[in-house]
């Protein structure tokens, strides 16, 4: 007897009818016509089943924060960077700790069960450290969190970031962050970049930088984070997020750095939200789009992820955490529109994240812990079409969260009509 069985799903890889078995909290089978018996029985024929969205980049310190202490008026990053500097001085444990749950429960309504967060360590009483480390804690059981000591202010320019970064690690935050563009100088940003990995390599953790944030072509750190990442011998253990500089640099130079970030493993974390509404606020026409390049990137091999950095904070005025929308982003600015991309924006908010963040026993197999997400869509195609509903949420072995299907009602000539959005509906 097994403790649930979902029958009849469709797999991100293509497969149909397949029933998923589960007993204590793992999967034990994923094959056509499950010949068992169980519990609880879910339906999710013609359904899409998937291992669970995991966001590789956010802010939970800021979460929540819209208009505190006012709005970004400009839009641009430095301003979204003043405003927070603005707000650090008022914050407190217990009010971070309740934003950043509440996006917790939006995450896990979403079907997002991991989520890598940067939490700022500029700020002496490193107060985000204790809200989120706690919080960590209080979700462990619904949701994976990963905590990356952001220097938000400049690993160097602020001076007691060194000191911050060894107390946060200390406190038990996972990863080394940094933010090598906001340094004075591209000298102190690459010494930067090889001081932090110096102490990534010694203290076994990984990294994940804010590399290149800026539509600046000559900010080049992700090439001194991928050679120090070949230096360190710390390949697959590396990420350099939003890479939005490559978007403005010739296609020369992007033809060497490419096959470097390759060559070291590093993995590349765009966030479409965030990168498509900061960058290219200086320009007239033509306007930069200001994502990285992740077409090219994904050609080369290179392990892209999307995260959704900003929820309604001093960088970014909307957001759900809704990684659907953040694959949707992705695709329409990166103009990923072949079979192939589409699948690959899919994975962006679910395998890759998940190899990003170096997540154990994640998938749909045999062994694999049962963290699934029921889906109203018949693929990865039609779930980032419509941003399909999370029909169940499921977190090794027990429903966590559901919703009824999405269904609207049109009146026409006196008849109720269901329209449901999916290509069930086309005939």
């Amino acid at each position: 007897m097994l403790d649930m069985i979902i029958r009849g799903a469709t797999l991100p890889d293509g497969r149909t009818n397949i029933d998923i078995g589960i007993k204590g909290g793992k999967i034990t089978a994923a094959e056509p016509n499950l010949a068992a018996e169980a519990g609880q029985v879910i339906d999710a024929t013609g359904r899409l089943v998937t291992p669970p969205f995991a966001d590789a980049h956010v802010h939970m310190d800021s979460t929540l924060s819209l208009g505190l202490p006012r709005l970004n008026e400009s839009g641009t990053l430095l301003e979204g960077i003043a405003l927070w500097g603005e707000l650090k001085p008022h914050l407190t444990v217990e009010a971070i700790y309740e934003r950043a749950k509440k996006l917790c429960l939006w995450s896990i309504a979403r079907g997002t069960l991991a989520i890598r967060s940067h939490v700022d360590i500029c700020d002496d009483r490193l107060l985000a450290v204790e809200a989120l480390t706690k919080l960590r804690r209080d979700m462990r059981d619904y949701l994976d969190i990963q905590l990356v000591a952001f220097p938000q202010d400049g690993y160097l320019r602020y001076a007691n970031s060194a000191i911050n970064l060894q107390r946060a690690l200390d406190m038990g935050v996972d990863v080394i962050g940094g933010i090598p563009h906001f340094e004075r100088t591209m000298e102190d940003g690459a010494e930067s970049v090889k001081a932090l990995m110096r102490i990534a390599a010694d203290r076994g953790t990984r990294v994940d930088m804010h590399c290149d944030e800026t539509d600046d072509p000559l900010s080049r750190h992700i090439e001194t984070l991928a050679a120090e990442t070949v230096r360190h011998g710390m390949q697959g253990r590396v990420a350099g997020s939003h890479l939005t500089s490559m978007h403005s640099m010739d296609n020369y130079y992007v033809s060497k750095l490419i096959p470097l970030i390759a060559e070291a493993g590093v993995g590349a974390i765009a966030n479409p939200l965030i990168n498509i509404t900061l960058q290219g606020r200086h320009d007239t026409y033509p306007k930069r789009r200001g994502m990285t390049r992740v077409k090219e990137l994904l050609a080369a091999g290179v392990n892209v992820a999307f995260g959704h950095d900003c929820v309604m904070d001093p960088w970014y005025s909307f957001g759900s955490h809704d990684m659907l929308e953040v694959a949707s982003m992705g695709l329409h600015v990166g103009q990923l529109t072949s079979q192939a991309d589409i699948k690959a924006c899919f994975a962006a908010v679910t395998e890759a994240p998940a190899k990003i963040l170096g997540l154990q026993n994640y998938g749909i197999a045999p062994g694999c812990d049962a963290n699934l997400v029921v889906l109203q869509a018949a693929d990865a195609f039609e779930a980032i079409r419509i941003s399909a509903e999370r029909l169940y949420v499921i977190r090794r072995g027990h429903v966590i969260a559901k919703a009824p299907p999405r269904e609207s009602r049109v009146l026409l000539n006196g008849a109720e009509i269901a329209v449901d959005f999916t290509r069930a509906n086309l005939g």
